[in-house]
């Protein structure tokens, strides 16, 4: 019997009414496994009132009670992780290993939001004229929502809902309908620590839920990952609605290998950065750029690398990459190495037409590997978000910072070098929202934000860290004035003599 996700409203499961399901596949095997009700817009509008009943009450809950019911979800997520990895693997194809990492990733971002008192602390400025006081203070927005991408299900959601709730918000998740039940088990979770009814909803769905969030009066903010056109199309309809938006789209990192680079080192950063996740990844480095006389020899450490990785089932120990999402996605990315010859690349490895023995109706790609790529070329000007890395040539260090920033993305880079002037020249010139040194994804810790610049975000916030806290809140400003006891009206006794 196939089994059916449904929504999840007011603290509990809410059947999908609507009448439409979308099919959920193993990548591993193309068999579908699982139903998801798509939600009408009714369903949306009643995910919305829940969250918007609750926050009249969550919005006044101490700040103990918040980090108390996170402690405790925190401790269930831990004790989960395996069961929540394994809901990953099933239904996105990532190998055990990347998805356990990526519920680790998560719990960074819980572990933020048990610490929200500090976050949350205000300002106090005494005496800015006689006996007059300002102070600062944030409070919640009301009603958020999230609206998360396929490679992450679990990861991402938890870059958001937890500070949201922390700062007295209520939240209704949008999870992608390729892979949404950990989010419904995270929403049990949730439950089970003691969240209230409302506090947390999730509606799965397609277009028509996504809309309906976007244009719902109650709907105070949106967060968004996925990819640039409908980052700018999710920030374009929600700003005109009246809502607060971080919207965060794709990507084509770079990575910089100057001459006096480890090139061992730096290969086996590429072969991480640009393969890891099946390349399904927002940072994944899908674009080396080598300056000067050492292309050939990084292009051939890359390629003993590469063709060392053993591809196959997610939950095969053995594996170190899995399958892509969908049949069609595989067709999509196979699409760009098949054209990159004609278009002047030089292709060193070529994964398509990839299969695994017993599972040859996986979704599979190889590994691919594309080399003297021109800026021109399709598989270069367009995010693939597959396992394909494109190497291009520099003659130097300035041509490739010229290159690097010429991109309409800038979400993370690297440079790769022993010079640590060439390093911070690097991090100050470069035009992109994260950077790494000697580190090929740039992904900061918990408490900085992240989020990249240029097509790759939308809105002024980023995500998560100080950002997050500040996006889910808003701030107020409050002057006071009191008179001083002893300017008491006559006959009032406050006990305070009258020429202190």
């Amino acid at each position: 019997m196939t089994k059916i996700v449904n929504h999840w409203i007011g603290g509990k499961t809410a059947e999908g009414a609507s009448g439409t399901y979308g099919p959920v596949t193993d990548p591993a095997t193309g068999a579908v496994t699982t139903k998801v009700a798509f939600a009408s817009v009714e369903e949306v509008d009643a995910a919305v009132a829940a969250a918007k009943d609750a926050f009249a009450t969550w919005r006044h809950s101490s700040l103990a009670q918040r980090t108390t019911i996170l402690f405790k979800f925190r401790a269930l997520v831990d004790a989960h992780r395996d069961e929540i990895a394994g809901l990953l693997t099933a239904e996105h194809g990532k190998v055990h290993s990347d998805a356990l990492g990526e519920v680790a990733r998560g719990l960074e971002i819980i572990d933020l939001a048990c610490g929200i008192t500090v976050q949350l602390k205000g300002e106090l400025s005494t005496q800015v004229a006689t006996n007059v006081d300002v102070s600062s203070i944030r409070q919640p927005l009301g009603v958020v929502a999230g609206i998360t991408p396929f490679n992450f299900p679990a990861m991402v959601p938890m870059w958001m809902f937890p500070l949201a709730i922390a700062c007295g918000n209520t939240f209704v998740l949008k999870p992608s309908e390729k892979d949404p039940s950990a989010s419904v088990r995270i929403a049990e979770l949730l439950a089970e620590a003691g969240l209230p009814d409302g506090v947390f909803n999730v509606v799965h769905g397609d277009k028509v839920a996504v809309d309906r969030l976007l244009e719902h009066p109650d709907v105070r903010a949106v967060s968004f990952v996925g990819s640039t056109p409908i980052a700018r199309y999710i920030h374009t309809t929600a700003s005109a609605n009246g809502k607060r938006v971080q919207a965060l789209g794709g990507a084509k990192n770079h990575m910089l290998v100057l001459p006096d680079a480890d090139l061992d080192a730096a290969a086996d950063a590429a072969v991480s950065a640009a393969y890891g996740s099946a390349g399904e990844r927002c940072m994944a480095i899908s674009a080396v750029v080598a300056v000067g006389a050492i292309g050939d020899a990084l292009v051939e450490k890359i390629r003993e690398r590469a063709e060392k990785i053993k591809i196959g089932p997610g939950d095969d120990p053995a594996s170190e990459m899995g399958p892509l999402i969908t049949a069609a996605h595989r067709d999509k990315v196979a699409s760009y190495v098949a054209g990159a010859a004609d278009e002047g690349a030089e292709v060193v490895l070529d994964g398509t037409g990839y299969t695994v023995e017993g599972y040859e109706d996986g979704h599979w790609i190889g590994i691919s590997l594309l080399d003297r790529v021109p800026v021109t070329a399709k598989a270069y000007q367009e995010e693939i978000f597959g396992p394909v890395l494109c190497v291009l040539r520099v003659d130097t260090y300035e041509e490739g910072v010229a290159l690097i920033n010429a991109s309409p993305f800038g979400n993370g880079t690297a440079i790769f070098t022993r010079d640590g002037g060439a390093a911070r020249r690097f991090q100050l010139e470069i035009e992109a929202g994260m950077v790494g040194v000697n580190v090929p994804i740039p992904v900061p810790v918990g408490y900085h934000s992240f989020g990249g610049w240029k097509d790759s975000l939308f809105g002024d916030h980023h995500i998560y860290g100080n950002d997050g806290t500040h996006f889910y809140t808003r701030g107020k400003v409050v002057t006071t004035r009191w008179p001083d006891p002893s300017e008491a009206p006559t006959g009032v006794d406050l006990g305070f003599p009258r020429n202190h």
